[in-house]
């Protein structure tokens, strides 16, 4: 008598009832895209504002950030200078003008961040340090270096 390989009633049972624990466990946290989307919006807000203070510098103009709760938009002043004003909206890499990110819906910075400018040196005029909510680390923006990390 030859013995035919498979599985028995009780692995088979065993292992349905280990996916099913899976699915309850898993599923949830796939269907849910808030925790998604809230990192891509700060890892957004990481770029943009990198990309504002390396324009700065390379085109030795004040780049100026503005905040909503929910958006920053960019504008570069017309001269080259560090009292100069901001007036112009600054294009983007793909060359939309202005250069702005809106958050998600549902996403939002926890606090609004105030105004500031990045200088012809790569300065920020103020510090900033916030958070995007549903993430849970501080984006800073060094004043002195202009240096933004999280």
């Amino acid at each position: 008598m030859h013995r035919r390989g498979g599985f028995t009633l009780t692995e088979l049972i065993v292992t349905l009832v280990i996916l099913g624990i899976l699915a309850i466990a898993i599923v949830p946290r796939f269907l849910d895209r808030s925790t998604f989307d809230s990192r891509g919006f700060h890892d957004e807000t990481l770029a943009i504002l990198r990309y504002a203070q390396k324009t700065a510098i390379a085109q030795r103009r004040n780049v100026c950030v503005a905040f909503t709760s929910t958006s920053i938009t960019l504008t570069i002043a017309k001269v080259a200078g560090n009292t100069a004003i901001c007036t112009e909206d600054l294009a983007g890499a793909n060359g939309v003008r202005p250069y702005s990110i809106t958050a998600p819906s549902g996403v939002t910075y926890t606090s609004t961040p105030n105004a500031f400018t990045f200088t012809a040196l790569g300065q920020a005029t103020a510090g900033q340090t916030f958070r995007v909510s549903g993430v849970a680390m501080d984006i800073i923006v060094e004043a002195e270096t202009g240096y933004v990390h999280s």
